[in-house]
């Protein structure tokens, strides 16, 4: 019997002691739900720059309230701020109240960023809820500042942020670092919002291999705690003219997985950057990827896997479901477009996009496409060409009328 009591009270020690070592909560600090939120931004950033020494974690302890807090916090070098959940889509859900419960973050500052991330930091299984949102009504929107962003006065590599969820936000995550103090190594995985900018994450000067992994951008991602945005709401988004996804200044990003629906576009892949985009869907957009390039050597991008459903925001003639421009190769693989009605959103009368693919400009550009259906466009060609020096091959593919296409456009020699 002593010897399990000893046994017994051994473990307890170790739990402790490692519980101590590798997160400590965030109350220990007094940041907690009865504070305002200029006092718990306070304490909150106190228990960052302590953890900064020693690279330790903190811990937002779950609560049936949320912790209100302040922006201008800045999550110092090697510190991790850890909560309870994997990624929470339509909200956890307080028993009597519309509003999410456990490790949650009540933002109400419209002036500042909330959160801006230094060197190897980690943010994970927390809820950012910006209760004074509105859902109904686009004149109400308020453009608040970033929920996240990347340091703007020193270089951050190595950023990991993972299992997030939000719920009216304006900007989620604004990765735009500047030439002088770019980004490196970047990490967002299982993340979901709904951006009333339209831009979930935009990212800028970023290099070394940056990932993109499991992320889900839904106007119905708060439908449990407040209801899911109205149809207004997402028209007056879309009318932003922004997309979920922008990626520029960027080498070999990795793109796997990535949802975006009622955005006006899904992903622009800037003239400075290069990498490969797989399984993907975005629903209900006006231009599905826009891809651009500067030069011929390596502004290429491989794209997978994916389809794209182009029915908004435009006239019919200005909706493509990709569009291509500027200089180097794109090459497309098993990506279908199709189109159609949806009642969350103002889709155009004739339910249908204007064409596959337009491919713009006046600089040679080649693309090549393989095994992609092509349907619900209006056009007689599934790809308008304004460039006279563009290349295009298609193999394996198939039009509205479902006949295979098998062919070259533009001059090869």
């Amino acid at each position: 019997m002593k010897s399990i009591v000893c046994v017994t009270a051994l473990l307890l020690l170790t739990f402790n002691v490692m519980k101590a070592t590798n997160e400590t909560s965030i109350r220990e600090f007094n940041v907690k739900p009865e504070n305002t939120p200029e006092q718990n931004k306070v304490n909150l950033q106190k228990a960052i720059d302590w953890a900064s020494k020693s690279g330790s974690a903190l811990f937002v302890e779950p609560s049936e309230e949320p912790y209100p807090v302040a922006g201008g916090i800045v999550l110092r070098k090697n510190v991790s701020l850890i909560g309870v959940h994997g990624p929470t889509p339509r909200g956890t859900i307080h028993e009597t109240k519309k509003q999410p419960v456990g490790s949650v973050f009540e933002i109400r500052d419209k002036e500042n960023v909330f959160i801006t991330v230094e060197s190897a930091t980690q943010i994970k299984g927390i809820q950012f809820w910006y209760p004074e949102q509105t859902i109904k009504d686009p004149e109400a929107i308020i453009p608040y500042k970033a929920t996240i962003q990347v340091s703007q006065t020193e270089r951050a590599q190595g950023v990991y942020l993972s299992c997030l969820t939000f719920y009216g936000e304006y900007l989620a995550f604004d990765f735009n670092a500047s030439r002088q103090f770019p980004c490196e190594l970047m990490v967002f995985e299982h993340c979901y919002g709904f951006p009333l900018s339209g831009e979930f994450i935009r990212m800028d000067y970023c290099y070394d291999v940056p990932r993109i992994l499991h992320c889900h951008v839904n106007p119905a991602i708060q439908r449990f705690i407040g209801g899911q945005y109205g149809r207004e709401v997402v028209d007056a988004v879309i009318a932003r003219k922004t997309f979920a996804y922008t990626i520029n200044h960027t080498d070999n990003a990795q793109l796997i997985d990535l949802f975006t629906f009622g955005t006006y576009g899904g992903i622009l892949l800037d003239g400075e950057s290069y990498g490969q985009l797989t399984n993907f869907n975005f629903d209900c957009v006006a231009v599905g990827i826009l891809k651009r390039g500067n030069n011929t050597k390596n502004r290429n991008w491989q794209i997978a896997q994916g389809s794209i459903i182009a029915n908004t925001g435009e006239d019919v003639e200005n909706i493509h479901p990709i569009i291509i421009e500027g200089q180097g190769h794109t090459a497309i693989s098993n990506v279908e477009a199709f189109s159609g009605g949806n009642r969350a959103l103002t889709t155009v009368p004739e339910n249908m996009s204007w064409d596959y693919m337009l491919v713009k400009g006046d600089e040679k550009l080649t693309v090549s496409i393989w095994g992609s259906r092509m349907r619900n466009y209006i056009a007689d060609n599934p790809i308008s060409i304004e460039n006279n020096k563009a290349i295009i091959h298609i193999s394996g593919c198939f039009n509205k009328d479902e006949n295979l296409i098998n062919k070259t456009f533009g001059k090869t020699k």
